[in-house]
């Protein structure tokens, strides 16, 4: 009767050994990146903008030389669409015009008024259109870092674009253009603008063929830009989280602590049993494996040997013990170690190794287990990041 009694007595202490779901607890930090040069990129209906501006400009072909610079200056326009990918990179569509002066030997856009009559020039006038695509570069933005409420900003821009005049003689060329956008902020939906532009074409375009490669006009505009959509940019974030595991832990060692005690009693009943003889045993199958601890090295999801070995052993008493139950593999890597991109595939890798030692090598019930990951979490026990690089299974 008294080892019936102890019999019992290792049931009800091995049917203890229960893994408690205790809420691991957790806290964020959300931290704004210091790099002023990152920030986080917008919807493409955002960052747009428009603007048009007025100026001067003049026309600079064969024989400009001949002719006093106030004598080729002309009112110019431009009216353009873009928009900002980044806050140092955009693009643009651009047109601009209307007219040019200069003078000429051969007669081409002669208005008929002797310009200088000892060397046979005469006044020259066409109507032109000059459409452009530009790419542009914040220059300030890209050495300086954003700052959304900057007054000033340069930004160089080259592109290429279609040039052509509808009157007698005809032309349509290739343009090439590179120049200086200037804005000056006046609050979050306007800019005032200061652009300065060259732009080129071959020198047969003013319908005279002359002693010069190319040909074009040098403008500078002021005018108004609006801005559409969301117009600033966001600073970069990263969240931090933090995994309180102490209540867990805690109970794990009082656990330890409780089965030890009920160790050394049993150890003592059975002292005092030994010399008494054996009628009945009754053990019933209620036995939990008590939790497992592996471990892993940097970046590695192998299963050594030794830890094999353990896990045979803890497979045996799953299998013998009640078919009910299930326990939970949970993977863990060390924040400290890795991205969290790394961490969370390195976790999930380590959760499934163990799995499948449990399930293929020693015929565990795949029913009977639950896989789980966790990705990079802070030193778990010991303050020793190794045994942060890990996987525990426990009873649920």
């Amino acid at each position: 009767m008294k080892i019936l009694m102890l019999g019992l007595g290792l049931t009800f202490v091995f049917s203890g050994i229960r893994a408690q779901s205790s809420k691991v607890t957790a806290d964020s930090t959300v931290e704004v990146s210091a790099d002023k040069h990152r920030v986080v990129t917008n919807k493409f209906a955002d960052n747009w903008f428009v603007g048009a501006g007025v100026g001067a400009q003049f026309f600079y072909g064969d024989h400009n030389r001949q002719m006093n610079f106030g004598d080729r200056l002309v009112p110019a326009y431009e009216f353009f669409v873009g928009k900002w990918f980044t806050p140092g990179i955009g693009t643009r569509l651009a047109i601009n015009g209307i007219q040019n002066k200069g003078v000429t030997q051969n007669g081409s856009h002669s208005t008929g008024v002797i310009y200088d009559a000892s060397q046979g020039l005469y006044n020259q006038e066409f109507n032109y259109l000059n459409l452009h695509g530009d790419v542009l570069f914040n220059f300030t933005t890209l050495f300086k870092g954003y700052k959304p409420d900057r007054f000033y900003e340069i930004s160089p821009y080259v592109g290429l674009g279609y040039m052509f005049t509808w009157e007698e003689p005809t032309a349509n060329e290739v343009s090439a253009n590179i120049g200086l956008f200037n804005k000056f902020r006046l609050n979050r939906a306007w800019d005032l603008t200061l652009d300065l532009r060259g732009s080129m074409v071959q020198d047969r375009f003013d319908g005279e063929l002359g002693g010069r490669k190319d040909e074009g006009m040098l403008t500078a505009a002021v005018g108004l830009v609006y801005k559409i959509g969301k117009r600033d940019w966001g600073k970069e974030t990263t969240t931090t989280i933090r995994y309180d595991n102490s209540a867990e832990i805690s109970a794990l060692r009082a656990r330890v602590n409780e089965l030890a005690q009920s160790n050394e009693s049993l150890r003592k009943q059975l002292a005092q049993a030994k010399d008494s003889s054996v009628t009945d045993v009754i053990v019933e199958k209620n036995i939990l494996a008590a939790p497992i601890l592996v471990t892993f090295p940097i970046n590695k999801s192998t299963v050594s040997n030794e830890a094999r070995v353990n896990l045979g052993f803890f497979a045996k008493i799953i299998r013998e013990g009640n078919p009910a139950l299930r326990y939970h593999i949970v993977g863990y890597a060390d924040k400290g170690t890795g991205s969290k991109a790394t961490n969370q595939r390195l976790s999930r890798e380590r959760a499934e190794a163990i799995y499948n030692v449990l399930v293929r090598e020693f015929n565990v019930p795949a029913s009977q287990l639950e896989v789980d990951y966790k990705g990079g979490v802070d030193n778990m026990f010991y303050d020793d990041p190794r045994l942060s690089r890990a996987v525990i299974t426990i009873a649920k």
